[in-house]
């Protein structure tokens, strides 16, 4: 009799203990798709631009026109076609403009890295007199808009000495108008990346500078073998907000850089609103310049979400 009463008892805490754990699972799940949903429906609304993009880049304008304002807008329907991308490379060097944007993005990025840390770590490992003056000084920098400074820029630019060949013999001559250099140099130094640098590298243990002084290391030797190693979230972290910027460059270019041959991707936008834009090269041709970015953002997606995470939580 106590057997089956015990049995019994033995029944009734397994069925509760199993409601219970089927109750918890159930307000998991509901937290889960109550966390979730507002997340997809935001990432599917950030994602309708480019949607609209790449789908009207396959329409005439005509029927790009029409479909605003209906569903249509965001879908392959009607006359799809690829003729969009070929006018695009008919009416633009495209190919050219890519190349003189992934040279300036690639120098502006990687001389930046070297530039701004070797400034982070004069700031942040360093003691010297008016260190913290000057980094305040760089920091009131970032409060100027560009725009306040572009024109003295254009000024100063064309007034400073550059070489050239003449006969095969070097000449010096006066003005950066028109060049590389001049797109790449007045963005090396970035005061926002001094600043992430110099705060990362202060959470670095100074013991280790004492340990490295002590073997005989110099201060260059300190920064190379054992700051930059231990600051790879930071470094890549500069390394994405320098390359959005720079391949989003327009005004600068446009003001200082009139040779075809020598322009960027973004100034290559002005071609199609010359006389009556033509939307769906226009969409052809930012499906193009968006492309090489989506691409670079897919394929290195974990390492941008984990180094400005990591930045953010140790700067």
């Amino acid at each position: 009799m106590s057997t089956s009463i015990a049995a019994r008892q033995g029944a009734a805490r397994e069925r509760r203990h199993g409601g219970d754990a089927d109750a918890a699972a159930t307000r998991r799940r509901r937290r889960l798709l109550v966390g979730y949903v507002p997340m997809v429906l935001l990432a599917l609304f950030f994602l309708f631009p480019l949607v609209f993009m790449f789908v009207s880049s396959l329409k005439p304008d005509a029927q790009i026109l029409s479909d605003i304002g209906s569903p249509q807008a965001f879908l392959p329907v009607g006359d799809i076609s690829g003729q969009n991308y070929v006018d695009v490379f008919d009416r633009v060097p495209v190919v050219r403009f890519v190349l003189n944007s992934v040279l300036v993005t690639t120098l502006i990025v990687g001389l930046g890295l070297v530039v701004n840390s070797m400034a982070g770590f004069a700031l942040s490992r360093l003691e010297w007199t008016g260190r913290k003056v000057v980094l305040t000084m760089i920091i009131a920098t970032l409060i100027v808009p560009f725009e306040t400074i572009a024109i003295p820029m254009v000024y100063w630019v064309s007034k400073l000495p550059t070489v050239v060949l003449e006969n095969g013999l070097p000449m010096y001559d006066f003005g950066w108008l028109n060049s590389y250099h001049v797109q790449i140099v007045p963005f090396i130094a970035n005061a926002f990346s001094i600043f992430l640098f110099t705060q990362y590298f202060s959470t670095i243990p100074r013991s280790f500078d004492e340990a490295a002084r002590i073997d005989g290391a110099g201060w260059f030797t300190i920064y190379r073998r054992i700051i930059v190693p231990l600051s790879g979230p930071a470094f890549a972290t500069v390394a994405i907000l320098t390359f959005l910027p720079a391949w989003n460059q327009y005004l600068w270019p446009l003001m200082v850089v009139q040779q075809e041959d020598l322009r960027p991707v973004m100034v290559g936008m002005q071609y199609f609103f010359q006389v009556n834009p033509a939307w769906g090269e226009v969409m052809a041709y930012t499906s193009l310049i968006t492309l090489p970015v989506l691409v670079m953002f897919l394929a290195f997606q974990r390492a941008f979400v984990s180094s400005i995470a990591s930045s953010g939580v140790k700067g």
